[in-house]
């Protein structure tokens, strides 16, 4: 197996596919009963007669052997594994290591049941209606002693009654069952599934052993011999209740992607050049397209706003409760609803590359990647199957040194099946897949399972200023210089091409008063410095009064913005930035629970200190270039401290990226966002709060689903090798086992 990437089941058996009919394995190339396609996938048999049967009803055979537990996507979706997330195909199929149906790994909005649940309650009815009569019948002579009907009919038939009831509950109830264990032995790699194959089958051969036996030297009519055809029933319903409540458990941790799939419209109102409103598919809107979001409706796509106001509720992704005003120049997300007014917006994004896309990318990626701890359990996971087989035969072959052979033989599948690590294969995936979720609806995204565990440890919280505490929307409140409208304009002139919130209040500014804004040309961004470009073949610099006489201009004055022309320093340009009203909410917050804060700005000393004292925060260093941002980063991780960075800007990214957890806000720059482990869809920075509990909340989850999952077995298994319990009740604690796994985790969902 490739341990560098994905693994592909294609590497798995390269020229071989398994006949969704009998299981077996034939040649891809020459297929010795041909080839059929089903829903786009091409399927390959070892007769005519099982590539008949299949034609006949595909989904039977494919759902029965866990190959389609899920509609198949368009062409090009790509499956993987919900607990093996390196398992990659691009169809369909039961993955290699654990057994389970592989899932569309972006997600679906099919609500529709489950077809894997579906036939795994099918058969888990099934085995109940065979399985009870069977357990009156074996346990019949035991509560009633000398039973009539025993003795009339013989023991001979009281066996063949029991086995016609047993093998068709173990080859079809239990035929997914056993077909994963056949899998996990092909392909080396053993799992749950294994040791309940070599269970089941050890129990039914044994039973049939004893029936034939029977056959041929027929015991006293009083006398039952000891079948366990109860036994190997009572494994399978209880490994299919297990399955069945799996199922609904993974089920329900899909509700959070389905929940953003269902968000955005799949038809949306077009309006062309000549008036006509045309409703198109969501997937052939372009960049530019004009589209009508009527009051009530969903806004299907990123866009702005060019005709109309009205409020929008962006609950569904930011978290905000209180809809947002939107007026023309405003921008709309995919996803939010809009009220009572109609909007008119133009399209900026691609359907696939809005908000909502990248929302739905970050929480099913986040939901296969692992968590560091999990690497442990996988080591574990990866001997501990063979370590359960060693001991059923250890404890086999001490029954026997005994003088016990069929009690060895009743304890060591007891052994094999009690062992069972399908809780310890849940402990850590469903946790973070509950986590992820839960997080989502929250606002916070994680980009994987590691940046989930790293939050949880955090000691102190390093915050950019501007965007971050402030409102990133700073307004300017002076302009002074012998030409204050020249001033601007110059400014503006280079600012235009810059994305920072400074640039945007002075162009905003200088439209405001209706000045016309000349061309810039070889504009140069320096992060937390300044700007520079040539206008009218005159170099003009914006920045601070450092940046200034770097670049040769003549500047005496300090603070707010000073504009250059040449080498001549022309005015100073004072901007403001109001502070969020939940920073100090937020940072009250982390102090309480004793985390170390610090502001970090490259705005000038008063300032920073000003907005720091404003929201609490003791420790300030102002005047920081993004190099200096990301050395405090490396002294506080040098000092032994686990540092948090939460910031928006490009000049943010470096110490975002060196810090343990980068926490970016949703409405800062894609370069911090590209960089960061955590996006917070809403500025709210109460969300670094609720993102470090979540963290908290999902390692202790761990923690408890591996000590059930581990403890269990510690427990259990000297307990069914010294024959305390049956192979029965051993099934029916291992699905107990799985059950309170899967409780625990589905807890954090409360």
């Amino acid at each position: 197996m490739n341990r560098n990437g994905p693994i592909s089941l294609g590497t798995v058996e390269p020229d071989t596919a398994t006949d969704p009919v009998c299981q077996m394995l034939v040649p891809i190339h020459a297929p010795p009963g041909g080839r059929s396609t089903h829903n786009g996938t091409i399927y390959h048999f070892c007769a005519e007669r099982c590539r008949r049967r299949f034609q006949r009803n595909p989904e039977r055979y494919l759902s029965s052997h866990g190959t389609a537990g899920w509609t198949e996507g368009p062409p090009g979706t790509k499956y993987i594994c919900p607990m093996c997330p390196e398992v990659e195909s691009d169809r369909p199929a039961a993955c290699p290591k654990c057994g389970m149906a592989l899932e569309p790994a972006a997600g679906t909005t099919d609500d529709r049941p489950d077809p894997e649940l579906v036939d795994m309650t099918r058969r888990l009815w099934g085995g109940v209606a065979l399985g009870v009569p069977l357990l009156v019948l074996a346990m019949a002579d035991m509560v009633l002693p000398g039973m009539p009907l025993m003795h009339l009919f013989g023991v001979t038939f009281w066996l063949v009654l029991q086995a016609l009831l047993t093998l068709p509950m173990v080859l079809w109830c239990g035929w997914p069952l056993l077909v994963r264990a056949w899998h996990s032995v092909r392909n080396r790699s053993p799992n749950m599934f294994t040791l309940v194959g070599i269970g089941v089958i050890a129990a039914t051969g044994y039973s049939l052993t004893m029936m034939v036996m029977e056959f041929v030297s027929p015991s006293p009519s009083h006398v039952m011999p000891q079948a366990y055809f109860e036994s190997a029933t009572g494994i399978v319903v209880l490994v299919l209740v297990g399955q069945v409540l799996e199922l609904r458990a993974r089920r329900r941790t899909g509700e959070a992607v389905r929940k953003l799939l269902t968000l955005a419209p799949t038809v949306v109102k077009v309006l062309r050049t000549d008036g006509r409103e045309e409703e198109l598919p969501l997937e052939l809107v372009e960049i530019g397209d004009r589209v009508r979001v009527r009051p009530g409706e969903r806004v299907p796509v990123d866009a702005v706003v060019i005709e109309g106001t009205s409020a929008v509720d962006e609950s569904a992704l930011t978290g905000e409760s209180i809809p947002v005003e939107k007026v023309p120049g405003g921008g709309v997300m995919a996803g939010t609803q809009n009220s009572l007014g109609a909007l008119l917006v133009r399209v900026t994004k691609a359907p696939g590359d809005t908000v909502l896309a990248r929302v739905i990318e970050l929480v099913t990626a986040a939901q296969r990647s692992r968590l560091p701890v999990q690497q442990a359990v996988d080591r574990v996971a990866r001997w501990f199957t063979p370590a359960v087989v060693l001991a059923a035969l250890v404890t086999l072959v001490v029954w026997m040194l005994l003088g016990n052979a069929v009690g060895g033989l009743v304890c060591a599948v007891a052994v094999l099946i009690i062992a069972c690590p399908c809780a310890l294969g849940l402990a850590t995936p469903l946790a973070v897949v509950v986590g992820v979720g839960r997080a989502a609806n929250r606002g916070v995204l994680f980009r994987n399972a590691a940046a989930m565990e790293q939050i949880a440890t955090i000691d102190a919280v390093i915050f950019d200023k501007t965007g971050t505490l402030t409102e990133g929307k700073p307004k300017v409140t002076d302009v002074t210089g012998d030409d204050a409208d020249e001033v601007l304009r110059m400014a503006a002139a280079v600012e235009r091409g810059s994305e920072h919130p400074l640039a945007a209040a002075v162009v905003a500014e200088a439209e405001q008063r209706g000045l016309t804004i000349p061309t810039a040309e070889k504009v140069e961004a320096v992060p937390g410095k300044g700007v520079r470009g040539t206008v009218n073949g005159v170099l003009v610099t914006v920045g601070t009064a450092a940046f200034l006489k770097e670049c040769g201009v003549i500047a005496e004055a300090s603070g707010g913005l000073l504009v250059g022309v040449g080498t001549r320093c022309i005015g100073r340009i004072a901007v403001e930035d109001s502070i969020r009203a939940t920073s100090a909410e937020a940072i009250a917050e982390l102090q309480a629970a004793g985390l170390k804060l610090m502001l970090v700005s490259g705005d000038r000393s008063e300032t920073a200190k000003a907005v720091a004292h404003a929201v609490g925060i003791q420790e300030v260093v102002a005047e920081a270039l993004p190099a200096d941002k990301h050395a405090v980063v490396k002294q506080l991780q040098a000092e032994g401290r686990v540092v948090a960075m939460a910031g928006d800007g490009i000049n943010d990214a470096p110490a975002l990226a060196a810090a343990d957890v980068g926490i970016a806000l949703g409405t800062g720059t894609d370069a911090a966002k590209t960089t960061a482990g955590v996006t917070l869809l809403s500025p709210d920075l109460r969300g670094v709060a609720a993102a470090r509990r979540l963290g908290i909340a999902v390692g202790r989850t761990i923690r408890q689903n591996l000590w059930l999952a581990f403890g269990y077995n510690v427990v259990m298994v000297p307990i069914a090798a010294a024959g305390w319990i049956s192979p029965v009740w051993a099934a029916a604690a291992m699905s107990l086992s799985s059950v309170s796994v899967i409780l625990n985790s589905l807890r954090l969902k409360a």
